[in-house]
């Protein structure tokens, strides 16, 4: 079973949305039309691969799960969108597959082999195109009041070796400056958007079942001890059972040394 079988049936419903003016805010700073190609990295359900299928002329999204690959096809199929899906590991791609404007990947970053970064973009990435390092996430500057005591819970039920691993996975994120040295392409703009939604207890309890260091697979029987639990510390934050959540969505641009 794949990292990220369990959570199949969770992660598109669960985790911080990608808002439509996300998608419409990067096209209009990539300038994008139907004259590009994208291709996904990573692509799990497909979040971003559709997010951006209207602003494209092609997509194409790459992923090593199966699960993930049927659940993104179910999705484009909803969507009336045509998406080509490979299954595989992004860094196995070879020239063959051709070049793409935009080169998207979200939290998929966090698994990738950073040594293969840079050969994988120079062969992916149009002589112009560009890379768009995608996230969604809760606000951490102190306006998400419940987040402290989520994290703390996540820390708390997560298996300790995936905590670690996905630890050190989030830092590429955070320093994709340092993730780029000598790869060819540098971090050149960040584009945010933000957006605020109501949240059940109960549903932001279940997210937590989208990690892999806190899926099902990973806690067995004591998957609903934890949501019990995680509901339990969010109470005190929640009205009548629901709590405000701020998300920032971002697109960190690499471009071309």
């Amino acid at each position: 079973m794949g990292r990220f079988a369990s959570t199949v049936g969770l992660y598109e419903e669960l985790r911080p949305p990608y808002p439509p003016a996300f998608f419409a805010t990067v096209a209009q700073n990539l300038n994008l039309s139907k004259q590009h190609a994208l291709i996904d990295l990573g692509t799990g359900p497909g979040l971003l691969a559709l997010g951006f299928g209207a602003y494209v002329g092609r997509i194409t999204g790459v992923d090593p799960e199966p699960e993930m690959l049927a659940a993104a096809r179910a999705a484009a199929a909803r969507q009336g969108q045509a998406l080509t899906l490979i299954e595989g590991r992004a860094e196995d791609l070879g020239a063959e597959i051709g070049r793409f404007d935009l080169v998207t990947i979200g939290r998929a970053l966090h698994w990738m082999d950073e040594a293969a970064l840079g050969p994988l973009f120079r062969r992916l990435a149009a002589a112009d195109g560009v890379i768009a390092v995608c996230a969604s996430f809760p606000a951490q500057d102190g306006r998400n009041a419940w987040l402290d005591a989520y994290s703390t819970a996540r820390r708390a039920w997560s298996d300790p070796k995936l905590w670690t691993e996905s630890r050190r996975g989030e830092r590429a994120h955070r320093e994709l400056a340092s993730v780029l040295t000598g790869s060819g392409f540098h971090a050149a703009e960040t584009i945010a958007v933000e957006t605020t939604h109501e949240i059940g207890v109960a549903r932001l309890a279940r997210r937590l079942l989208t990690f892999s260091s806190s899926s099902p697979a990973a806690l067995g029987d004591r998957m609903d001890a934890m949501l019990a639990d995680v509901e339990q510390r969010l109470s005190r934050f929640a009205r009548e059972g629901t709590l405000t959540e701020v998300v920032v969505s971002t697109a960190q641009i690499a471009r071309r040394d």
